[in-house]
């Protein structure tokens, strides 16, 4: 036995780098406990084993004895604790190998699709990437190549347990790392990632180089980084914004391509009040308010957005009292734009409201949309 124990623990130690004092005190606590179970005085024993032959002796109150029976049960003992060592040294170096690829990219193939989840063969093991962390535009089948964020490495009674993501904000970040080099060397830099996964992305860079631009960058020679990006992510829609340690610089960015009139940062509240013309508005806002939703993520302000015409409350119109006020908005008039569609007749038509009022607004009204365009082209404080 000592023969095939030696050359065992010799490939264990190195190939599976687990050194041999690690092994033989893990083998002579396996033999304590065979003697327990096969001798009737136990404690009246002792096991020394020699690092350099490899032998095994069994000691009764300090005296070496020789038992066949024991001879057998320690061969055996003896497998068992190697193959133990070695499934435990699999899975330590397994979880080494891809506890340091956490929050990076990783390539497998896909094994079974279910429900559930998606199971990934990575060649030494297989990873887990659940429902909740695929979007809806993923399509897999067994066989596929697939790519996705290692979301988190854990270590599991069964071994290492690898969970992915292709929906987390940074897997657009690595696969900007992956497909531009001034990204990977150092010389841009990717400051923010805002992301509704399958949809819209949107990502802040800056250079760290003024004769490179970090946009154009990005994008590369014909949006052809950015769409290989675009075609990972099957057709998710993909923003470069330009960074700015300015917040209302940043926010105009964040928001394009919508003109922004005016911004009112309000910092203790980390807030921007923001007045868009009303042809810019739905353009800021973004179908299903995506676009406000995103910025907002990317600039880490809380982002109130209104246009001219909602930002000029009725009240300051010449004519207008509380009451008239009140009966306007009744009357389903409820801000200056809503004034404009009506003509003076329409106005006369309200309780309250006479030919020479109903003029006096909406002349008013008109005013107070050419002073407010031109008092938020000079950036003036709401």
């Amino acid at each position: 036995m000592n023969n095939d124990l030696a050359a065992s623990i010799e490939y264990i130690e190195k190939e599976k780098n687990i050194s041999r004092h690690v092994l033989l005190d893990a083998l002579k606590t396996a033999l304590l406990s065979a003697c327990r179970k096969t001798f009737p005085n136990p404690d009246d024993f002792d096991i020394e084993l020699d690092p350099a032959t490899f032998q095994i002796r069994v000691l009764e109150k300090g005296k070496e004895i020789h038992h066949a029976e024991f001879g057998r049960i320690a061969a055996q003992t003896a497998k068992q604790v190697i193959i133990q060592k070695i499934r435990e040294a699999e899975r330590e170096s397994i979880f080494n190998d891809f506890y340091k690829k956490e929050s990076d990219i990783i390539t497998g193939v896909v094994h079974t699709v279910d429900k559930k989840a998606i199971i990934v063969d990575l060649g030494k093991t297989e990873a887990i990437l659940p429902a909740r962390e695929q979007f809806s535009k993923d399509t897999y089948r067994q066989g596929d190549t697939i790519r996705a964020y290692v979301l988190e490495v854990k270590k599991t009674a069964r071994g290492p347990e690898i969970i992915l993501s292709r929906v987390h904000p940074n897997l657009v970040k690595k696969l900007f790392e992956l497909e531009v080099p001034e990204i990977h060397d150092g010389i841009v830099e990717i400051k923010s990632v805002a992301r509704e996964a399958g949809s819209r992305s949107k990502i802040a860079v800056t250079s760290h180089d003024d004769k490179v631009d970090c946009v154009g960058s990005c994008v590369g020679v014909r949006g052809q980084r950015v769409k290989n990006i675009v075609n990972e992510l099957g057709g998710e829609k993909i923003d470069i914004v330009r960074w700015s340690p300015d917040p209302e610089a940043f926010i105009r960015s964040a928001l394009s391509p919508a003109e922004l009139s005016q911004i009112n940062l309000i910092p203790g509240e980390q807030r921007a009040e923001i007045i868009a013309s009303d042809d810019q508005l739905a353009l800021a806002i973004g179908k299903r308010e995506q676009n406000l939703r995103l910025a907002s993520k990317l600039t880490g302000w809380k982002l109130d957005i209104r246009s001219l015409t909602q930002r000029i409350p009725l009240s300051s119109l010449d004519g207008v009292s509380g009451k008239i006020e009140e009966a306007l908005k009744e009357a389903g008039i409820h801000n200056i734009k809503d004034v404009l569609k009506a003509t003076p007749e329409e106005l006369c038509k309200i309780p309250g409201i006479g030919p020479q009022t109903a003029e006096k607004i909406v002349v008013s009204a008109q005013k107070a949309i050419i002073e407010g365009g031109s008092s938020g082209n000079k950036n003036k404080d709401l």
